[in-house]
């Protein structure tokens, strides 16, 4: 039983066919909410994870989507609306993978990439969901975050580094949408990683 109801609103979560993502399904399915769940990779754990939430009485769907794709980030929404209704809810949770290496083993195509899903992706996905949330004068968009401390490489500089810039713009989109009843905030996961 939920302490809250987000009965008729509507959350999307990115990477969310296992892990984190697949728990802030379930707890927001039965919060009420209607929930879009997002993956890129695996149909089969996906699909998994959708009959899991619906068995436990989420009203949800599947969407399969690159979240750092300006045009794919638009269809996501544009199926999630004709199913679901507009987004009240987003939860910035997809990654990409994070091999642990020394810095001079990455080039800058891999933090290019940090960048973009860390960076990027929450800024198109806070662009696409914006025009709904400010003129109900209500939105949520949540960024998941996470301190990351490993003992044989230091630091894991690629995703530190866009986690920083990820936590960065979630303060400065907390200050601009605040007028408009829309919440920017992290949720931060602390990970230790051997």
């Amino acid at each position: 039983m939920s302490l809250f109801s987000l009965k008729d609103r509507v959350a999307l979560v990115t990477g969310s066919s296992t892990g984190l993502g697949k728990a802030a399904v379930l707890a927001l399915g039965q919060a009420g909410a209607k929930v879009a769940i997002n993956y890129y990779n695996n149909d089969e754990r996906a699909n998994d994870t959708l009959q899991e939430a619906r068995d436990a009485g989420v009203d949800c769907m599947l969407v399969k989507s690159n979240v750092i794709d300006e045009s794919d980030v638009d269809r996501m929404f544009t199926e999630i609306e004709a199913n679901l209704g507009a987004v009240d809810i987003v939860v910035v949770n997809a990654t990409p993978d994070q091999p642990q290496r020394p810095i001079e083993e990455y080039d800058w195509d891999f933090y290019q990439q940090m960048l973009d899903f860390f960076v990027r992706s929450p800024y198109l996905l806070t662009r696409r969901a914006l025009p709904h949330m400010r003129g109900q004068k209500w939105g949520r968009i949540i960024n998941i975050t996470s301190e990351v401390f490993h003992r044989s490489v230091s630091p894991f500089s690629a995703y530190v580094a866009a986690k920083g810039g990820q936590i960065g713009w979630t303060r400065s989109m907390a200050s601009e949408l605040a007028p408009d009843g829309i919440t920017a905030r992290r949720q931060r996961s602390l990970a230790r990683r051997r």
